[in-house]
């Protein structure tokens, strides 16, 4: 898969999970995939205070993006 290739996939995944965040008045963007493997995002909104950001970005965020993109080894959000 190509660097191209894995953004597209990666915004394909971020698409799929976005109305979720954003019917609790949240949103995400993302920032940058570093070394094919490690997807940086910034989560926005009412996600930013969140006492579950944390499982949001691991068991949403990630799962959804690792079935995109299998090779990402890990999502990390920058705050």
């Amino acid at each position: 898969m190509t660097s191209e290739e894995l953004r597209s996939n990666v915004e394909k995944a971020l698409d799929e999970i976005r109305p979720f965040l954003q019917s609790d008045g949240g949103d995400i963007s993302l920032i940058s995939i570093d070394n094919d493997s490690s997807v940086k995002v910034k989560l926005e909104g009412n996600c930013i205070g969140c006492s579950v950001n944390q499982m949001t970005l691991k068991s949403g965020v990630e799962m959804t993006i690792k079935k995109y993109a299998p090779q990402i080894e890990e999502v990390v959000n920058l705050s």
